[in-house]
């Protein structure tokens, strides 16, 4: 406890036993002990005799001394740290060198701590000591374990892996909520509110202004996201640039290549929008990589891959296709249109590009614009024509009955063009969000075979079974619960577990809107198979509980949601009461 004090020249506890194992008047060696080593102030001895009189032990004497003088020497020490003299951090080194000895002392530890947080530059030999002793190196603050962590790679990894693991596990349990809604989904938080999350506010603490820590996260981050193909990897490099943006910390957003680009970004994605003036900027900003600085274009992919910054893209894409139509133009016409496309086929060829290390820009397939959303547009004409068809008068009706097959080119894109795929499934979570049953109907049939099996990922699921909480009462129709469940979900559920969790997700919320005689067909089919993980098996017995206290007690009435989806209305003449 009192290791070092000998260093220094001053008597501890083994000095005082070898005194009187060896005298002969123990009384007059102790009091000669504490004269040497007491309070050296003459004044004072004069004064202890009183605290006896009172009881007062001389131990807490003492030790309220010596805790008085700790906290000014403390004080002090952040006093000549936060002053202007040049000399300011010698005068700490030599302090640092003189109680560096006592640092496992724990009544003298913190002043020692304090002095090494404030050292801009700790002495590498003592920076060593305290990565050495796993006590010290637990206790020091996170200034100087910055200053051990920029050589030490994989320390710093050590302790950053816990916080990347933990925030992807909080993104897949929110993509998971046992709450289903269209108003409050995994996009709902802000881009402010996101970067108040645990995990983003220990890695901006740990980087601090440090630009070679932020360096080796972004490292740490792109590798993880090569290996896993995980993308909330590039949500939380969004992120972190953002929140040191939000610090004001110029030190690293000055150096960052991608810093106005993200922050122009952030804005859009706050309004779930991009606008002209923006797409403006950020077409600036890809015109504006030069030759020979190419590689920014991994690190931009990576920003455009955040599924929040895919989500406003495609949410754009399907506005600007409204206002399109309104106008009688073409998708081909409107240069916003050809850079939220572009954009989309950045970010959605992020990890190739990062896994290939070959810094271009993916061309973009000119057909998707030419083929694939006129295409997309002939299903808009086809329910259009189907509604103007049933509000004639019997005597002019014919005989047209609703489509039920889908144009060719449009299954075909969906299956073989990855930005199409995003654009068409956005399309369906639209067409839900209008309560259009039929054209859904038409719709979930081809999601059964996309690109990369993108329509059973788990945020299009997510939002999926949040936005048909809006077609509840159509659940009571066997041909609406085939064409959900027999000819889209169950037609992968055994083989993607998560497609089974979504399927229970989604039967826990509207069990009681279900046909009864197809529920039950359904709690067979989705009973979970021994090898099932726990949350499966735990979505299943709660909905097996559901069942049936619903059978003891009658449904109570469903207050339908009130909807504030944040589109603008679009007047379109002469066009679908169903826009895009």
């Amino acid at each position: 406890m009192f290791a070092g004090l000998p260093e220094l020249g001053i008597s501890n506890g083994e000095d005082l036993k070898e005194t009187l194992t060896n005298c002969t008047e123990p009384l007059k060696a102790i009091d000669q002990f504490q004269m040497e080593n007491g309070i050296l102030l003459p004044t004072l001895q004069s004064a202890l005799p009183f605290l006896d009189l009172h009881g007062t032990p001389r131990l807490e004497f003492h030790q309220s001394v010596f805790d008085e003088l700790r906290e000014k020497l403390m004080e002090r020490v952040a006093t000549i740290a936060e002053g202007k003299d040049e000399d300011r951090y010698i005068k700490l080194e030599e302090l640092l060198e003189k109680s560096f000895p006592l640092v496992k002392m724990p009544s003298i530890q913190p002043i020692i701590m304090q002095v090494l947080k404030h050292l801009p530059k700790v002495p590498e030999k003592k920076l060593k000591q305290v990565m050495a002793d796993k006590e010290l190196y637990k206790v020091c603050a996170v200034e100087v374990k910055r200053q051990i962590w920029q050589d030490n790679q994989a320390l710093f990894g050590d302790e950053v892996s816990p916080l990347l693991k933990q925030y992807i596990v909080e993104k897949e349990a929110a993509l998971f909520s046992s709450d289903l809604s269209v108003l409050h989904n995994f996009f709902s938080p802000s881009p402010k509110t996101r970067r108040q999350g645990e995990v983003v506010l220990k890695l901006t603490q740990m980087i601090g202004k440090n630009v070679k820590l932020y360096d080796m996260v972004l490292q740490f981050l792109r590798t993880l996201f090569l290996r896993t193909r995980n993308v909330h990897y590039c949500t939380l490099r969004a992120e972190l640039l953002m929140s040191l943006h939000d610090l004001d910390i110029s030190e690293i957003c000055s150096v960052d290549p991608c810093h106005k680009f993200s922050w122009c970004l952030d804005a859009c994605i706050r309004e779930k929008f991009v606008d002209a003036k923006r797409a403006r900027e950020l077409q600036g900003f890809l015109d504006g990589v030069k030759k020979g600085q190419e590689q920014v274009l991994g690190d931009l992919s990576m920003i455009l891959c955040d599924p929040f910054a895919c989500n406003t893209l495609v949410l754009s894409t399907v506005r600007n296709l409204q206002e399109l139509l309104s106008q009688d133009a073409l998708p081909r016409d409107s240069p916003d249109l050809l850079l939220l496309l572009r954009m989309l086929s950045l970010g959605q060829g992020a990890w190739d590009m990062i896994d290939s290390q070959v810094f271009k820009e993916p061309r973009m397939d000119l057909e998707v614009v030419t083929r694939f959303l006129p295409a997309m547009m002939s299903i808009v004409v086809d329910d259009y024509t189907f509604t103007v068809e049933q509000k004639l008068p019997s005597e002019e009706k014919s005989s047209l009955t609703y489509p039920t097959t889908l144009p060719e080119t449009f299954s075909r894109y969906a299956q073989e063009n990855r930005v199409a795929c995003e654009i068409g499934l956005y399309y369906v979570l639209h067409i839900a969000k209008q309560r259009n049953k039929n054209a859904l109907q038409r719709l979930l049939p081809a999601l059964v075979d996309t690109y990369n099996d993108m329509a059973f990922g788990d945020i299009f699921l997510h939002l999926l079974t949040g936005h048909l909480t809006l077609l509840s009462d159509e659940f009571g129709s066997e041909e609406f619960c085939t064409a959900v469940f027999d000819n889209f979900l169950l037609t992968s559920f055994s083989s993607k577990e998560n497609v089974h969790r979504h399927c229970l997700r989604l039967l826990n919320h509207l069990h009681q809107k279900v046909l009864a005689s197809y529920m039950e067909t359904l709690m067979k089919t989705l009973e979970p198979p021994k090898q099932s993980s726990e949350s499966v098996k735990d979505l299943y017995t709660l909905l097996k509980e559901k069942l049936e206290a619903s059978k003891k007690s009658p449904p109570e009435p469903e207050e339908a949601p009130s909807l504030d989806l944040g589109l603008h209305p679009v007047t379109v003449p002469s066009t679908p009461t169903t826009p895009l």
